[in-house]
């Protein structure tokens, strides 16, 4: 088996200069925060103040009772007069819909953002949103890097994650987390919890927002993340 590296990066704003670690692992993975002066709760991503101790109280498991029939449900009752008229085959009910059936599987991204929000769930964070520009950010730039072969926070032109971010329309920039190779949400998911600095990010209480994207040609991944 070959061994690869795990590339690790913080950004800090105060000095402008990336700071980059490679530790030795057996899966591409890459994790990036920037730290902004204005965030809430300080320091984004990477900071172990960030990430409540201990265990989130169990959650209350949701009570719904059965919606009460409404009127038009019921079927007419017969009058004197006439007879109830016999059901036609049009009023039979229709088949379901196969849009609605499609809506029940979620896509890989879908499923990695809820495996993220399990997670922070389990260490006390909010749960992330998703976010349109987050998303896009994160889409083209899995795109980018299966189709030009490279594997970096930074592009092959020197643009940085946080600058992609905001070319793409969100202004607050948190951290991201890229991974090539793996096939599945839970594949990736696994690999980035088993990494601090990923984890880290995952975990970080004072991001707000997320967007993911996946592309199958090389199945590379990005988690970008906004405050």
């Amino acid at each position: 088996m070959v061994s690869l590296s795990v590339l690790l990066g913080v950004f800090s704003a105060a000095t402008g200069t990336w700071m980059a670690t490679a530790e030795g692992n057996t899966a591409e993975l890459g994790a990036a925060a920037l730290v902004l002066p204005d965030a809430p709760g300080g320091a984004g991503g990477g900071s172990s103040t960030d990430v409540a101790g201990g265990q989130s109280p169990a959650p209350k498991q949701a009570t719904t009772e059965a919606p009460a029939p409404t009127t038009s449900s019921a079927a007419p009752a017969p009058t004197e007069t006439s007879e109830a008229p016999k059901p036609t085959t049009s009023e039979a009910a229709p088949p379901p819909s196969t849009k609605a059936a499609a809506r029940v599987a979620s896509s890989t991204t879908e499923q990695v953002i809820s495996l993220v929000n399990d997670e922070r769930a389990q260490a006390g964070c909010k749960p992330l949103a998703e976010e349109s520009h987050l998303t896009k950010a994160a889409q083209d730039y899995s795109d980018d890097m299966s189709a030009r072969n490279f594997f970096a926070h930074t592009n092959p032109e020197g643009v940085t994650f946080d600058q992609r971010i905001k070319v793409a329309g969100y202004s607050k920039p948190g951290a991201e987390n890229i991974a090539k190779g793996q096939t599945s949400a839970a594949q990736v998911m696994d690999a980035w919890m088993n990494s601090e600095g990923h984890r880290a990010n995952i975990l970080n209480c004072s991001l707000t927002k997320i967007g993911v994207g996946f592309t199958k040609a090389g199945n590379y991944w990005v988690q970008d993340f906004g405050y």
